[in-house]
């Protein structure tokens, strides 16, 4: 299945954190959207790796997506090494998206920088038709040969850490849909009735937080919400209309 737009990210919910939003916008329009999740999120304070994993495929009905994989790396071990990059490339060939959204390229949790790092370099390998790969990710693979492909573009999330964004994309008419997609992990953000140990992200403060933020990015803009990103490279367009 070919992707217009593949969101790889370390933990479940990290896509939904910080492009949810615009995932929604690219389905509405008829895009074809998919999420590599690259570890469990085994090392979250709250829920298990099992539950995460519903809670993500509960989150990819809401969102729409033509797909939802999960890579099985080790959640804080997981390196930027051949074999990460050799699973990685296999993903991204298997999709073949024109563009790519990483995680940030620094953030509070330390897995973020390091799997922005891994992710862009697995897209600039998998453009490399020397670097053999075979289709090996998922119930429906295939073990046969896979052609080279890089994406178009990468871009980066804007996750808990500020940062300036190169470009903003207008959710306004999606956030609370992708408030619903967050939600879906119950076991991670907001629930007073929960009896789970309390974490960082499970404060009502930090969904407070989120809403701030996509408020604080839309009115840069002149919208009522917005997701912002960052580039590895300048932006370019054939029609200056194309902006707002």
């Amino acid at each position: 299945m070919k992707l217009d737009l593949l969101v790889i990210a370390v933990h479940p919910d990290d896509a939904e954190l910080g492009s949810a939003g615009t995932i929604l916008s690219l389905v509405a329009q008829g895009k074809k959207v998919g999420i590599v999740d690259l570890t469990r999120g085994e090392l979250g304070t709250r829920g298990t790796p099992e539950i995460r994993l519903q809670e993500a495929a509960a989150a990819a009905k809401i969102l729409g997506l033509s797909a939802r994989e999960n890579m099985n790396f080790r959640d804080g071990f997981f390196r930027n090494d051949e074999e990460h990059q050799l699973a990685l490339m296999a993903a991204i060939r298997k999709y073949q998206p024109e563009i790519v959204i990483a995680n940030a390229i620094t953030d509070r949790h330390p897995d973020h920088g390091r799997a922005s790092s891994l992710i862009g370099d697995a897209c600039f390998y998998s453009g490399l038709r020397q670097i053999k790969t075979v289709d090996n990710l998922g119930a429906d693979a295939t073990g046969e040969a896979q052609e080279a492909w890089r994406p178009k573009v990468v871009y980066h999330l804007i996750q808990d850490r500020y940062i300036k964004p190169d470009f903003i994309v207008d959710i306004s008419d999606f956030y609370e849909k992708k408030q619903e997609s967050l939600l879906a992990y119950k076991s991670q953000f907001y629930d007073p009735n929960s009896n789970e140990p309390m974490s960082y992200i499970a404060s009502k403060e930090f969904m407070e937080f989120l809403r701030a933020r996509a408020e604080e990015f839309g009115h840069v803009i002149g919208v009522k919400y917005g997701e912002g990103f960052t580039v590895d490279r300048t932006i370019g367009v054939k029609n200056i209309f194309d902006l707002i």
